[in-house]
């Protein structure tokens, strides 16, 4: 048996194994980018006035805004729905409209 010939064998191999690899690592990491979670902050329904966190806790008059944005202590942008915002990640935006 010619050493040559399983040198080229094992060299193409390997390099086959890291490339089918590296896929496997990208795919994990573009599922991993498109799952993620709008961002989300307390507000009232009324005011749009951003609230402390545990006003949106039980027994608290806030409710999660999510997406947008604050802007002079007030939420825009996204909305009290979470299932209308479109979530981050690899061909998404984190803004929505609506209220």
């Amino acid at each position: 048996m010619d050493t040559t010939d399983t040198t080229t064998t094992r060299r193409r191999m390997r390099s086959g194994a890291v490339a089918l690899g590296g896929m496997g690592l990208l795919a994990a990491t573009l599922v991993a980018c498109g799952s993620s979670e709008p961002d989300k902050r307390c507000a009232d329904r009324a005011t749009l006035q951003k609230l402390n966190e545990k006003e949106c806790r039980s027994g608290g008059h806030g409710a999660y805004y999510y997406g947008g944005s604050t802007s002079s202590g007030k939420v825009k942008g996204g909305s009290f729905d979470k299932s209308a915002v479109t979530r981050g990640g690899i061909g998404g935006h984190s803004g929505s409209s609506g209220g």
